[in-house]
């Protein structure tokens, strides 16, 4: 599939562009269209700027646009390259798999709508952990990945950020923990919910053996897991312009017959109000992770 991309004529011309690729108008031809692979270019959601995908990559997705600097969601195993050292990370629970207690149905069935999340991003859940070194400091690893399902709650993704808290308790090693959700997964209802009481409890346990808790939260950490684990921790860090909240603007605009403040929910908001500690660049996450991990004698 292609989509269409305007030229400016004081492109340089490239008669001799490989096949697939633009070839800009000759000076005085003004405007022409072409045809370029999809996935070549980006927009912007913040500046709605069209910027190379390349460049979106080589810049840990992050917008290279001057004064922009939007930080694009990302999947969890392009998290974990980035935030790991390199060939450390070691998975546990790769095949925990959620069920149907509810035989839920909307649209489609729960189970076809699991196929569909698994085959659209060959994961199995919305979480993956695992054990790692984040610049040579033993790290346990949690990371949401808001592809599946919005990265929403249920069982599985319960136990799995349980289990792995109480693997860092058994090992005294810290335990950081991505997140980006948008809170409980209704179609397994009070199974869900559940799983903020349990996530709660193993971070108790931890914080009553002195460990070390460290949560990032990156567009959107919401509902339920911000209620949850994602509050919890004994540092929280966001990355810049992160939606952080319980209910939606909307809701809580309708709830209190008020208008928000300006970037209500946002990361910005959130640290001006002490909700979380500090806000950090996703380029200097591995560092900052380091440093917490050091300042606590961990």
């Amino acid at each position: 599939m292609t989509g269409t991309v305007i030229l400016a004529d004081e492109l340089p011309r490239t008669d001799e562009a490989p096949k697939g690729q633009a070839i800009a108008a000759a000076p005085g031809a003004g405007l022409s269209r072409v045809d370029v692979p999809k996935g070549l270019w980006t927009q912007c959601p913040k500046c709605q700027a069209t910027v190379y995908q390349k460049a979106l990559e080589e810049n840990l997705y992050v917008c290279p646009e001057p004064k922009c600097g939007y930080h694009h969601r990302i999947p969890a195993r392009i998290r974990i390259q980035q935030l790991v050292d390199p060939d450390t990370f070691e998975e546990f629970l790769p095949d925990l798999a959620s069920t149907d207690p509810l035989k839920f149905k909307d649209r489609m069935s729960y189970q076809d709508r699991l196929r569909e999340a698994r085959e659209k991003t060959q994961e199995t859940e919305a979480i993956v952990v695992g054990k790692a070194f984040i610049r040579g400091r033993p790290t346990i690893l949690g990371v949401m990945n808001p592809f599946f399902i919005m990265a929403s709650m249920g069982a599985v993704v319960g136990e799995k950020v349980t289990a792995a808290v109480e693997r860092a308790t058994d090992e005294n090693i810290p335990i950081v923990i991505v997140t980006a959700s948008g809170g409980a997964r209704m179609q397994e209802g009070m199974v869900s919910l559940a799983q903020m009481a349990k996530t709660s409890a193993a971070i108790a346990r931890l914080d009553d053996a002195g460990g070390l808790y460290i949560v990032l939260m990156t567009d959107p950490t919401t509902a339920g897991v911000a209620a949850s684990f994602a509050s919890l921790g004994d540092v929280h860090l966001a990355e810049p312009g992160s939606m952080i909240g319980f209910a939606g603007p909307r809701v809580i605009e309708n709830t209190i017959k008020a208008t928000l403040p300006e970037g209500f929910q946002s990361a910005e908001f959130m640290l001006q109000h002490g909700f979380i500690d500090r806000i950090v660049h996703r380029s200097a996450l591995r560092t900052e992770i380091a440093r917490i991990i050091d300042y606590a004698g961990k």
